[in-house]
This record gives C-alpha cells, sequence and structure tokens, in this order.
C-alpha cells in the first residue's frame, strides 16, 4: 500500500490543495486566506514531495504469535494519552466488531493515564513516555509492563493567514519562541530560515498543553536535544523534559485538542500537536531540521526511521527524537499501553492479552490511515514479548 501522511500536501502544492483531502472544519478560514506576496515560495520542496511519495509499507500484516486466551473479559477500560487517542477510538471499534469484545479508553492525557494505572481505577493506562522507575514504584499493583503501540509525529502547527504549509523551523528556533527569546514572526531568524517568504509583523502566540502531556515530552525532549536557550531558559536538562515544564510563554490547552482549539482560533498563535490532530483541524504543519541537517515534512515515509539504530532498553522506555537517518522527521514518539504484570483477574488479564496482541497484529494495519507509523518488526516482536510476561497468581496468562 502507498501512503502519503500529507496527500497532495507535500512540495508546492500547499494548504489549500490539501483541504480537499482532509475533511472540514471550522477552523479552514483562518488558515486560507489570499497569499500576500511571497507566501507562494513556501512549499515543503521536492526533496519532502519525493520522500513523503515513496512507497513504504504501510499494512505489515504482522502474525499475532499469541493467539486468543480464552475466559477474556467481555469489557475493558483504559485512558491516557490524547497523542494517541484517534488511534485508540480506531482500533476500539474495529475491534469490538472483531470480536465482540468492548474497549473504552478516555482521552486524559499521558499523566492522567499514569495516574490511573497508579491507582489501579482502570484496567490499563497509556502514556506517550512511559514511566519512569519512580513512577512505577508508586503502582498499587506492582511492576508494570510498557508495551510500544505505534509511531507518530508532534508536528510544529501554526495559524498565519495567508501563509500555507510547509515554513521552515530549526530546533532552536523552536526553542527561542517556546523559551519567548523570539516573539515575532517577521524575527530575523524565522525570515533567514524562509528566504522569499513574506512573514507578518504580528506577535508570536505560544500554544502549549496545560496538562501533563506525553506530546510535550516528546516535543520537550527535541527541544532539550537542539536548543541550548531553550535548556538555560528553563534552568538546565533535568527542568526542560518532561510531562509538564514551566512554560516561560504562551496559552495553555487541555490536550492535543485543546491546544488544536488555540492554535485554530487565534491568528499567529504557534503550537505543537500529533500530526492527526493538526491534519483533522486543517491546521497548518512546518518542516523541522534534522541531526543531518535537512528540513523534513512530517510523514509516514519519515515517520517510520525513527527506530534505525535505536537499542532498546528491557522495559522498552525510550526516546525516539532527534534520529541518525538522513531522512526522519526529528520529533517522533511511541505510545505505551501500561499494564500491570502481576493481575488478579483472569478474565482481565486474558482481555488485555487479547486486545493488545491484536493492536500488534491486525491492528497494525490501519495505523497509516490516521497517519501514524506500524512499528517496525523488531520493536513489534519485542512488544508482543512484553505481554507474554502478564501473570495470575504467578501462571503467565499467554504461551
Amino acid at each position: 500500500m502507498r501512503l502519503k501522511f500529507s496527500g497532495v500536501v507535500a512540495g508546492a502544492l500547499g494548504l489549500a490543495v490539501a483541504l480537499a483531502g482532509c475533511g472540514s472544519t471550522s477552523n479552514v478560514s483562518s488558515t486560507t486566506a489570499a497569499a500576500p506576496s511571497g507566501a507562494a515560495n513556501v512549499s515543503f520542496g521536492s526533496a519532502n514531495q519525493k520522500l513523503c511519495s515513496s512507497s513504504v509499507n504501510t499494512t505489515p500484516n504482522y502474525k499475532n504469535t499469541i493467539g486468543t486466551v480464552s475466559g477474556g473479559a467481555s469489557a475493558i477500560s483504559g485512558a491516557g494519552s490524547t497523542f494517541a487517542a484517534p488511534m485508540y477510538s480506531d482500533w476500539a471499534s474495529a475491534y469490538d466488531k472483531a470480536s465482540g469484545v468492548a474497549v473504552a479508553y478516555a482521552s486524559i492525557g499521558s499523566g492522567g493515564g499514569v495516574a490511573a494505572i497508579q491507582a489501579e481505577t482502570l484496567n490499563f493506562g497509556d502514556s506517550d513516555s512511559g514511566m519512569t522507575p519512580a513512577d512505577i514504584s508508586a503502582a498499587k499493583g506492582g511492576p508494570i509492563l510498557q508495551i510500544p503501540l505505534l509511531l507518530g509525529a508532534v508536528v510544529p502547527t501554526y495559524n498565519l493567514p495567508g501563509i500555507p504549509a510547509g515554513l521552515k523551523f530549526t530546533g532552536n528556533v523552536l526553542g527561542e519562541i517556546f523559551a519567548g527569546k523570539i516573539t515575532n514572526w517577521d524575527d530575523p531568524a524565522l525570515k533567514a530560515l524562509n528566504p522569499g517568504v513574506k512573514l507578518p509583523n504580528m506577535p508570536i502566540a505560544v500554544a502549549h498543553r496545560s496538562d501533563g502531556s506525553g506530546t510535550t515530552n516528546i516535543f520537550t525532549n527535541y527541544l532539550t536535544q537542539t536548543s541550548p536557550t531553550w535548556v538555560s531558559k528553563l534552568g538546565g536538562p533535568s527542568k526542560s523534559t518532561g510531562l509538564t515544564v514551566a512554560w516561560p510563554v504562551g496559552i495553555g490547552g487541555k490536550g492535543n485538542e485543546g491546544v488544536s482549539a488555540v492554535v485554530g482560533q487565534t491568528k499567529g498563535a504557534l503550537g505543537y500537536l500529533e500530526s492527526d490532530y493538526a491534519i483533522s483541524e486543517h491546521l497548518t504543519y512546518g518542516q523541522v531540521e534534522n541531526k543531518s541537517g535537512n528540513f523534513i515534512e512530517p510523514c509516514i515515509p519519515s515517520i517510520i526511521p525513527a527506530v534505525d539504530g535505536v537499542t532498546f532498553p528491557p522495559s522498552l522506555n525510550t526516546f525516539l527524537t532527534n534520529g541518525s537517518n538522513a531522512n526522519v522527521y526529528p520529533i517522533v514518539g511511541t505510545t505505551y499501553a501500561l499494564v500491570y504484570e502481576h493481575q488478579t483477574s483472569r478474565a482481565i488479564a486474558a482481555g488485555l492479552v487479547n486486545f493488545f496482541s491484536w493492536v500488534l497484529s491486525t491492528g497494525q494495519n490501519s495505523n497509516a490511515s490516521l497517519y501514524y507509523a506500524p512499528l517496525g518488526s523488531s520493536l513489534q516482536a519485542l512488544a508482543l514479548a512484553q505481554l507474554k510476561k502478564i501473570t495470575v497468581n504467578g501462571q503467565p496468562v499467554a504461551s
């Protein structure tokens, strides 16, 4: 299957054409005004058009090596990441049709997902940054398994009337904007990255998350690696990355949904979003410089290489930002289902194993339909191995 992440938005065609393939939204008017002189020079360029049009395998047809465990619950519940919420909705609907098992998922943010599983109020949590050893030690039910499910991009999203998608950003410039050092769209640093583009003399209205967010953790991890100004402003690397940070400037929105609304309704806004939210709300987004110095458009072929050369620890919890591949989009993350290793109910344990083994096999074929990438085969195998660690009364649930 050939799939282009942003469809016809790649290259010089711009946002106006992309809208035709993305559905309707009330936020379109703020981003499709007549372009001022110079705005037509904004594009992702021929290199990105070639990259994002390249044929990649988005339907890996992974085999479910676990199969269906008998006696599973007819309903399970979870909550957490808004980054992964669109995919959970799709998976839950398809899984219900295939198995008759209902999966309820609440989009409350990664911080909420961690808190929910720690308190044992739901059957599983979800976080885009997983859990630290300290987080796990605070969990009531003992050790927690972290199971990666997808790959997705976090994109710088902006609302500039007449300026289409494709503005170039470096990590340092993004860091200086979110640190409050760059405050206007016609700042020399932005103009230097986008020669020939008539950037407006307009204040930058920074939008960020107000809740505990794995999307924030992914984004600020990239800023921490690439922007000394950001790190210095936040007080050092231990404070410049996290589910929450002390934002120097900006307007907070709850969830990706909240930041999407802020950007869509505020002219001059710049925020960060999981890519599906930017596309579904018809918001414009930029290309970002990677470690090789290439400005890369977020698309399925540029997301997949984020796992290249990554050595995953036993927990599988690691960042995928700022990858080494010359064609990788640099702000990529995964999302982790959070499941207790030692379960007390066999029905719930079997239900969890059955759902997530389906997600890691059949479910991977639908990731690209919502602009996520499937896991690579090596990571998919590691994720399935996590499920085999789930026990009830000391006995493995899955063989």
